[in-house]
């Protein structure tokens, strides 16, 4: 095919650099309005469920399609702490894993070889799918826990049974637990892995699709993901936006900071998005939860940096924050260290991850995608010694 006739064939359908704007597929899952507003969890708003609902809830929503009843919740939190074990394999690899290892790569390898451990059906049937993404649900935040703690001397973490999902991860990456500032720094936590949970078809969430599409099984889904997830462009912003405010370090010189990074064309991370160019309504709801919790803890300058920050990219770009940016606040007033930012957006959007994956194989048609050809016209072969 020359380039002209591809030119042709493709242009019938028109071209966008990155797939930006192009439907590749339905979903029941989400529904992302442009304008901000309309972020929705199959059919629920998102604002309606950061305020009133838990991560479990959200999670059941996801995978099972319905937020569930009390019984079917009870149900579901017996499921994780019965699922919340890791193979003596994993713990040993966690254990001799070289301790400057990327979290992001030890987690990406982690979901591999629990998936070579995996003893359900190797075929895409709904149970076994849903039993395989509870069991990650938990299994991912213990990788990262235990990884975590033995990179610091200590031992492997346990789920405790007794404690919600935003709890038990809280924690496992700082050791709080238990009293009131402990409970109140969880449900922060818990609002952020919420709005974190699924925003339709995101870089990793469509690597997962592809995938999927081709029948394979859901850990390797999820493993391309992972990796998918790791590159600065899609994960990884929440980290550089704490880095940010850590060198801004006060309030008062954050509107020269900014002024200089535009002077200099460098990127300032947290602010606008691929889909939502008229702002991000996660932004809203996490930047209020970012000012009660630095009220709550009594330290607010890492809020009143992000505000000022915020203030004068606004005024000189017209840009809006995305859910990145103050959800930093949040991840710096808990202690979370920073390079455990991204594994901890794993421990949120796993859910949406395999919903998807799910819905890929009920629904399946391989995605495979068309190039448009740039490269040499027509040539014909040359013998090896006529070539000069």
């Amino acid at each position: 095919m020359t380039t002209a006739e591809s030119t042709i064939i493709l242009g019938t359908y028109g071209y966008s650099p990155g797939l930006e704007g192009v439907p590749a597929g339905e979903t029941a899952i989400c529904q992302l309005d442009e304008g901000g507003a309309g972020l929705r969890y199959r059919g629920y708003a998102i604002g309606d469920l950061a305020a009133r609902a838990t991560f479990e809830e959200v999670a059941y929503l996801l995978l099972r399609g319905t937020l569930p009843t009390k019984s079917e919740l009870k149900d579901f939190s017996s499921e994780l702490a019965s699922l919340a074990v890791l193979p003596d394999r994993i713990l040993a690899f966690l254990a001799t894993v070289p301790r400057d290892t990327h979290p992001m790569d030890l987690l990406r390898t982690a979901v591999s070889w629990l998936g070579l451990l995996d003893r359900e059906p190797r075929h895409p049937l709904r149970e076994a799918q849903l039993r395989a993404s509870i069991a990650l649900l938990t299994q991912i935040p213990l990788v990262i826990g235990t990884a975590h703690r033995l990179a610091m001397g200590d031992g492997v973490v346990t789920w405790d049974p007794g404690m919600g999902f935003a709890e038990n991860l809280l924690s496992f990456l700082t050791g709080q637990k238990g009293d009131g500032r402990a409970r109140a720094m969880a449900r922060a936590l818990e609002v952020s892995l919420i709005l974190y949970a699924e925003h339709e078809f995101n870089a990793s969430t469509f690597s997962a699709r592809v995938t999927a599409s081709t029948m394979t099984d859901l850990h390797s889904a999820v493993t391309a993901a992972i990796g998918t997830l790791k590159g600065p462009l899609h994960g990884g912003a929440n980290e550089a936006v704490a880095e940010m405010f850590v060198s801004i370090g006060n309030p008062n010189l954050a509107e020269a900071w900014v002024k200089s990074a535009l002077a200099e064309k460098r990127r300032i991370m947290g602010f606008g998005h691929r889909v939502l160019k008229q702002g991000d309504v996660r932004s809203d709801i996490i930047q209020r939860e970012a000012e009660r919790l630095s009220d709550l803890c009594g330290e607010r300058r890492w809020y009143d940096i992000a505000r000022a920050v915020d203030l004068a990219v606004r005024r000189e770009r017209g840009l809006h924050p995305n859910l990145d940016f103050y959800t930093a606040v949040v991840y710096l007033l808990m202690g979370i260290p920073r390079v455990l930012y991204t594994p901890v957006f794993v421990c949120s959007r796993i859910a949406g991850w395999c919903a998807h994956i799910i819905e890929q194989q009920e629904h399946n048609r391989l995605i495979r995608p068309r190039a448009l050809y740039k490269g040499p016209a027509p040539e014909a072969y040359v013998e090896l010694d006529d070539r000069r």
